[in-house]
């Protein structure tokens, strides 16, 4: 198949669903359908290749070693198949039997879905989907790790189209995660750390990066934290779907229970990007006054909204030595007066390195614009006490309700990020005591970045020629009725 006859296979399936669950329900049952039949054909194609290479040796064929994943003979796909009523039940023991047989990489990755209720799919509906999927072996010698990868990441695309305001909480647009992976160009062996991580997008992005480049992404060392259950195991497929298998992704709330520590610390990192839920309103606001893992080194965010609780969480779980950041927020991080103090701190402790204003509609299903806050532990000399605001508000490409940036677009905006100088209308490099003699520590980049004004001009000027042009229009008229008189 190619690419698009791939996607268009496996975005079948969802249409089977169509009027039966909500679209945003989709993906908890489509994912670990898809994956459940990847890891079946696999393990059939490594049971075949084992069996080959050992003269038909079947029980060195079964040899765990010979296998990515284990595959208990009565959780196969096909043994699943066999079933025609309870089809929930069978799917859901067979998921569970393959969690069991792996219980180090794939504990839970299935989700929490309701298989056996039979009022929301019924055994029909099941038995379409497994034979929609039974059409085609979905082993790596039909396709391949990145054309399924590709694939898998079309779905989860799709699925935010189809999932309304829900979309934001497990998908950032892959465009703007793009531009953030070269920002932050992580390098091999390096550990990269997204704390509200959603389907995973941003962790993947980077090891792609690396891929792209040529260089060794086997090496990078990718941590996410997921608060939601199905996304948190959606990343998880996601990354094995990519043939990505060194990381870690772990459930659970990171403000309350941050996961990554070491020394009853949190953990440091080289590199993290963030796409924080903003203004969460129903957080522990009262234990982040006496946090434990001494996060609030700027100040308590207010309860209404915990973006610089995030924001402080990211600081302290970076690198001293080379840590650096980047997160997309809304604009309101960079003004909002209730949180001045805790941005002059940040500012003081000289710590933003740059702050990009983007355009409109890159959040899903908001208008809102949005903004890159960059911060860096180790800026070079020429950096030092010095913030870039980029200001790229027009540097989008807008489609209905939802904007994209094109390649040119990241182009410009990753090549003035590197340069760290003034152009006009677009960048400027501000001085921290600029910044902070304002008494509330804006960082809004149109303090600092006027966009380019169009020639002025002259309001005499154009009078004096439409008046002219008027005169010389009544003239022609006049000579026109007198010709027609005088025909």
């Amino acid at each position: 198949m190619t690419q698009q006859e791939l996607e268009k296979y496996l975005w079948g399936a969802a249409t089977l669903l169509r009027g039966t669950i909500d679209a945003g329900d989709y993906k908890q049952y489509i994912f670990p359908l898809l994956f459940y039949k990847r890891i079946c054909d696999v393990y059939d194609e490594e049971y075949e290749n084992a069996l080959e290479e050992s003269g038909g040796d079947i029980e060195y064929a079964a040899f765990a070693e010979n296998h990515h994943f284990q595959v208990p003979e009565e959780a196969h796909w096909e043994k699943v198949r066999e079933s025609t009523t309870n089809v929930g039940m069978a799917l859901q023991d067979g998921m569970r039997a393959i969690e069991k047989a792996n219980p180090d990489t794939l504990y839970g990755i299935f989700g929490d879905a309701s298989w056996t209720n039979k009022n929301r799919l019924s055994d029909a509906v099941l038995n379409d989907l497994i034979e929609h999927y039974s059409q085609h072996k979905l082993n790596l010698s039909n396709i391949p790790d990145d054309k399924l990868g590709n694939a898998y990441e079309y779905l989860i695309k799709e699925f935010a189209d189809d999932s309304g305001h829900t979309a934001a909480e497990f998908y950032t647009n892959r465009t703007v995660v793009k531009l953030m992976t070269m920002i932050m160009d992580p390098q091999p062996g390096e550990s990269v750390y997204d704390p509200t991580c959603g389907s995973g997008g941003l962790l993947l992005n980077c090891a792609l990066h690396l891929k792209e480049e040529g260089k060794e992404y086997r090496t990078l060392k990718l941590y996410g934290q997921e608060i939601n259950l199905i996304t948190s195991a959606i990343a998880r497929m996601n990354m094995f779907m990519h043939g990505i298998e060194e990381f870690s992704i772990v459930r659970g709330d990171t403000l309350a229970n941050p996961a990554f520590l070491e020394n009853d610390s949190l953990k440091k990192f080289n590199v993290i990007l963030a796409n924080p839920p903003y203004s969460i309103k129903a957080w522990d606001q009262k234990s982040f006054v006496n946090d434990p893992y001494g996060r609030n080194i700027w100040g308590t965010p207010p309860q209404g909204c915990a973006d610089y609780a995030f924001q402080q969480h990211i600081q302290q779980s970076l690198d001293i030595e080379n840590g650096r950041s980047i997160s997309l927020w809304p604009h309101g991080v960079l003004f909002r007066d209730s949180e001045s103090e805790m941005r002059r701190r940040m500012i003081e402790d000289d710590l933003v390195e740059c702050v990009i204003s983007l355009g409109p509609n890159l959040f899903y299903n908001s208008s809102m614009t949005s903004c890159l806050l960059i911060t860096n532990n180790n800026k070079t000399t020429d950096r030092k006490g010095k913030v870039l605001f980029i200001q790229a508000v027009d540097e989008v490409r807008s489609e209905k309700t939802m904007s994209y940036l094109d390649p040119h677009h990241i182009d410009r905006i990753h090549r003035a990020y590197l340069n760290f100088t003034n152009e006009e209308g677009f960048a400027a490099v501000v001085e921290n005591g600029v910044v902070l003699k304002d008494a509330h520590a804006r960082l809004s980049v149109q303090l600092f970045v006027q966009k380019e004004k169009s020639e002025e001009v002259n309001f005499h000027e154009v009078l004096t020629n439409w008046e002219d042009s008027s005169k010389g229009l009544t003239e022609s008229m006049k000579e026109l009725f007198n010709t027609l008189a005088n025909d």
